[in-house]
């Protein structure tokens, strides 16, 4: 499999594609440029499973080249309340870091995605994060994404023989309205991704997580059918 992948003329782009809608539309720009995708899901044991779910129909509906989902128990760490015994705060997004932030969970990922990305050639990563309209974690900001391009330079053979890892984040100063447009205009179907960071026993999305809100709000902005059943 990966020998086919790095004899191929097509770029190849590493996607961290969790199933949220963010992930999807970036799947699905990564696809419009051009590239051969390899998804990367991460199963960090996270307090539900329907976005892995999610991640395998938007992994087939996009039709990516190979979709790994890679297990990883960071309820071992815990420290989140998608990864440990803490309630999913319902009140709203606040000024201060939440507590479902996951400790580092992008820059490991970022990591993962790096990894597979050297061992099939690929000089391309793409990631959903936003700093507009989110939760405020400190993994999603500009700076970030900009100091582990960095870091991949020094840290990779590919760096090492003067090449470049470039870390798309095509979303980074999108509202959620505007990536909601985005995924109405890549044809993808919205109804296919999960947000919801504390799905109700009736499989339905809560509708009032930070998560929930956020995106609400955005298809209601954006004028479109947001696809999530709440409540």
């Amino acid at each position: 499999m990966i020998t086919q992948i790095k004899d191929a003329m097509e770029p190849i782009a590493v996607v961290l594609l969790s199933g949220g809608l963010d992930s999807m539309v970036c799947a699905g720009l990564a696809k419009e440029q051009g590239f051969r995708v390899l998804a990367l899901t991460i199963d960090y044991n996270q307090r539900h499973r329907v976005e892995l779910d999610a991640a395998k129909t938007i992994a087939e509906r996009i039709g990516v080249e190979r979709h790994v989902i890679l297990p990883m128990d960071l309820r071992q760490f815990g420290g989140s309340a998608l990864t440990d015994d803490i309630a999913v705060p319902k009140e709203g997004v606040g000024e201060d870091i939440p507590v479902t932030y996951v400790p580092a969970r992008n820059l490991v990922f970022l990591s993962l995605a790096l990894a597979w990305a050297e061992a099939a050639g690929s000089k391309d990563i793409f990631i959903g994060v936003n700093a507009l309209d989110y939760s405020g974690y400190p993994d999603c900001r500009p700076e970030f994404i900009a100091g582990f391009e960095s870091l991949a330079r020094v840290a990779t053979k590919i760096g090492s023989q003067g090449g470049n890892v470039t870390v798309h984040a095509p979303l980074q100063y999108l509202k959620k309205s505007e990536i909601a447009q985005q995924a109405a205009r890549l044809g993808l179907d919205a109804g296919q991704s999960w947000s919801c960071y504390d799905p109700l026993e009736n499989g339905r999305a809560c509708g009032v997580c930070d998560s929930c809100r956020l995106r609400q709000a955005g298809f209601e902005e954006a004028g479109l059918d947001d696809g999530t059943q709440y409540g």
